[in-house]
């Protein structure tokens, strides 16, 4: 079966295309075929005037014609297209998701935060390890950071959080946001078993890659922190030039690192695991759990 998810982010848009074959146990595994990102940036535009631009819109459509023309070379049946923050803030989305749809027939469907958290968790990253831990999903975007955390095997809860790597460089997170995190966090967390986090995300993902470490294994608190101070003293193109960053990513990782150091702090977590997924990832999930549900009605 061949499924595909378009994610439409404040820093960027996502095209995931992947096959799902039977595996152990009739355990669907989830193979990524392709994966395209295009670095719209629409926070950069929502975030300071309320609106997308006239020219970031054209971008939006252009983006999603050229992936309906992947859709169809790779002849996929089912899609689940969403937007996040950037769109959720907009006032004109809906005359550009109107659009899109007239242009392509591509639905885009807006995701609350809420369910933007549910979407990450999909991919049920935790279930094959300690079942003794208390583990934190925490993805990072350009608009928001999105919360889940479990233990023993439930969800205890899932929460998200005006607090985004673009909205940082714009300095539009107040500082009562901070603490109101802080406090959401560590009331909620509070008299569970050692917290471990589970990072997602682009900036994340860029980090474990630049870290060199062996899949699976987890970063530190301290490995965060120490490339907080070293991206923090060097300048934007430093950045790009000595770790090889594209400058949609140099500008963002420093916000982003902050974000991953407070909630970990504030969780009392000392690892986090980078298992290399995202929203796309999740949407993708829980469309075969749709499709096979639809099967199994017919």
């Amino acid at each position: 079966m061949r499924l595909a998810a378009i994610d439409i982010g404040s820093n960027a848009a996502r095209l995931l295309i992947s096959d799902v074959i039977p595996g152990p146990q009739d355990k669907p595994e989830f193979l990524k075929i392709a994966l395209v990102r295009v670095p719209l940036r629409l926070g950069f535009d929502v975030f300071d005037k309320g609106e997308i631009s006239v020219v970031k819109a054209e971008k939006v459509i252009k983006t999603i014609k050229s992936y309906k023309l992947l859709l169809d070379v790779y002849e996929v049946k089912h899609l689940k297209a969403c937007a996040t923050s950037a769109m959720r803030d907009a006032v004109n989305a809906p005359e550009i998701i109107k659009k899109v749809k007239a242009e392509t027939g591509i639905d885009i469907h807006v995701i609350s935060g809420q369910e933007e958290a549910s979407f990450i968790y999909e991919n049920h990253t935790a279930d094959d390890m300690k079942k003794d831990e208390s583990y934190l999903y925490i993805d990072v975007g350009g608009g928001s950071t999105e919360l889940t955390f479990f233990s023993d095997g439930k969800m205890i809860f899932k929460e998200s959080f005006n607090i985004g790597t673009i909205r940082l460089l714009k300095n539009q997170v107040q500082e009562s946001l901070w603490d109101e995190m802080k406090e959401f966090l560590r009331s909620k967390t509070k008299g569970y078993h050692h917290v471990t986090a589970i990072g997602s995300g682009g900036n994340i993902n860029k980090i474990f890659s630049l870290s060199k470490r062996k899949e699976g294994k987890p970063l530190s608190l301290e490995l965060l922190r120490d490339y907080y101070k070293e991206f923090s003293t060097i300048s934007l193109p430093q950045r790009m030039s000595l770790y090889r960053l594209r400058e949609d990513r140099a500008d963002v990782i420093i916000p982003a690192l902050l974000i991953y150091i407070n909630v970990m702090r504030w969780t009392d977590a000392d690892e986090i695991y980078v298992p290399k997924i995202g929203l796309a990832d999740g949407l993708i999930h829980n469309l075969y759990d749709e499709v096979k549900l639809k099967e199994i009605e017919v």
